[in-house]
């Protein structure tokens, strides 16, 4: 069973991110990711490029991944 932990470590190799935070119960995962790399993409564009730092991850081993894809001004914003 694939574990927070690891998709968390998954993304964080294949992506840059100032904050990166996975939680999941092993076969429903939530994240938060937030990367300057995510600037001028649309909402569609950013999670492609999640879904390119996982790789054959998504389609075999993750059934289940929502995402919340910020750049660090927008959480910033968020965080208040």
């Amino acid at each position: 069973m694939v574990t927070p932990q690891q998709i968390q470590d998954w993304i964080a190799a294949n992506l840059p991110c100032s904050y990166l935070k996975v939680d999941g119960d092993g076969h429903h995962f939530e994240a938060v990711i937030v990367s300057d790399e995510f600037a001028g993409k649309m909402l569609v564009a950013r999670h492609q490029r999640v879904y390119q730092a996982l790789g054959e991850r998504m389609k075999a081993e993750i059934h289940a991944l929502s995402m919340q894809t910020l750049t660090p001004a927008e959480w910033e914003a968020k965080r208040g």
